[in-house]
């Protein structure tokens, strides 16, 4: 007996998404439950299931589709036996390579066949020249991720450093050089677009402070075995600037609110947007009642979206709301950066790599591990004096992590 695959439930208000990748093969045996396409929504990739054990007959669309809430996607023959390899075969090529443009050869053709990469895992492998039918993918279902490419080319570049040079290989006709163009994603699409209004919408404007870091780094270091030993989960920095942050918006409750019509929202809660990487982008998902949360639950929270999103699991409901975010770039490098506000947020906290600098303490100069930090916020709203004073209580607050405790 056939049955029809459709497309799941993708959020509120969300009645829309691209195919991003068939993770079967047409004559591929599937569970129940067992995820066979992938789709990308604005915010996050979704999975759809098979709702039936079986072997699929057919797909009905193609990578890079536009689908709809409740549109057929693929059929399942139940309990039927797996096709040979032949006229099934040839069909799911067919149908697998048909909407696709040519591309230009790339190490990404050695791949094994059946192994779908993701656009990023293959921008990432033409990028770093890698095969990815040698690497071990650490994503779901074995999947290769981003990350998982990186760090087989690191692993090739050390390998080519104690290796012996293999002789010249003749040089190209020409002088070759080759292009790839690679459709954007959905995500992709709606970041660009809000990152954009953003900056037409909102007027934006960035405040800089730097803070020592010693009295936090002293803290983790102290505290930091017996804090996974209790709470299971590490001691990081996050959860000092989260709970640093729920100071300030508490004490400036314009940093914590949005502009909407002619109406000022505010919220008596903290819901902090904490940006995470996805193979697709960055990704928001948000820490509900942060002022309420203890480092350890922060924590855990921090560490299991991070999880999810290399995963591609993040849900719409993960993502929904937020009233103040939080990116890291020093985990990247950066030293200093004017972070985007989120819409409709009014106010983003950029937090940058440490390093030690020599600043003066007490009239002598030493040696201490300093961050940049940084607030953009929407001037509309905010007024310098505010944005100042927030910043200047997180500084305090990083500096001094006993006002954490006492509510200063």
């Amino acid at each position: 007996m056939a049955t029809e695959v459709k497309v799941p439930t993708l959020g509120e208000s969300v009645t829309e998404a691209s195919v991003g990748e068939l993770l079967k093969n047409v004559g591929d045996a599937v569970a129940a439950d067992e995820p066979i396409i992938s789709l990308e929504t604005d915010k996050v990739a979704v999975e759809a299931p098979s709702p039936v054990a079986g072997v699929i007959k057919e797909f009905k669309v193609a990578v890079g589709d536009t689908v709809e809430v409740d549109s057929v996607i693929a059929v399942i023959e139940e309990g039927a036996a797996p096709a040979a390899k032949g006229e099934e075969a040839g069909r799911a090529s067919e149908q697998r390579e048909e909407g696709k443009t040519e591309r230009a050869e790339a190490p990404a053709a050695s791949a094994d066949a059946s192994q779908t990469l993701s656009p990023a895992v293959r921008r990432a492998v033409l990028e770093h020249g890698v095969d990815p039918s040698t690497i071990k993918g650490t994503g779901k279902d074995g999947r290769l991720t981003k990350e998982d490419v990186i760090a087989a080319a690191k692993n090739k570049g050390a390998s080519a450093d104690t290796a012996p040079a293999p002789a010249a290989a003749p040089a190209s006709a020409g002088g070759e050089r080759r292009e790839e163009r690679v459709k954007m994603t959905r995500m992709r699409q709606t970041i660009a677009k809000r990152l954009k209004g953003a900056q037409e919408n909102a007027a934006l404007l960035t405040t800089f402070n730097d803070v020592d870091m010693s009295a936090v780094m002293e803290a983790r270091g102290k505290f930091k075995d017996l804090f996974a030993k209790k709470h299971d989960i590490r001691l990081g920095f996050m959860g000092f600037f989260a709970k640093a942050a729920c100071l300030a918006l508490k004490d400036v409750p314009s940093v914590n609110a949005y502009i909407e019509g002619d109406e000022i929202v505010y919220h008596d809660y903290v819901d902090i947007s904490v940006a995470v990487s996805a193979p697709n982008g960055l990704v928001v998902p948000v820490i509900r009642d942060a002022q309420d949360k203890g480092f350890a639950r922060i924590e855990k929270d921090i560490a299991d979206f991070g999880k999810r999103a290399k995963e591609g699991t993040l849900t719409m409901e993960d993502m929904k709301g937020g009233t103040f975010t939080i990116s890291n770039g020093g985990v990247f490098g950066s030293l200093m950066s004017t972070p985007i506000i989120n819409p409709p947020q009014s106010a983003v906290l950029g937090l940058h790599r440490i390093e030690d600098r020599p600043v003066v303490v007490n009239g002598e100069i030493v040696i201490r591990p300093m961050m940049y930090i940084a607030l953009s916020y929407d001037h509309r709203l905010i007024d310098g004096r505010e944005a100042v004073t927030a910043l200047k209580i997180i500084k305090e607050a990083i500096e001094d992590p006993t006002r954490m405790l006492i509510d200063l």
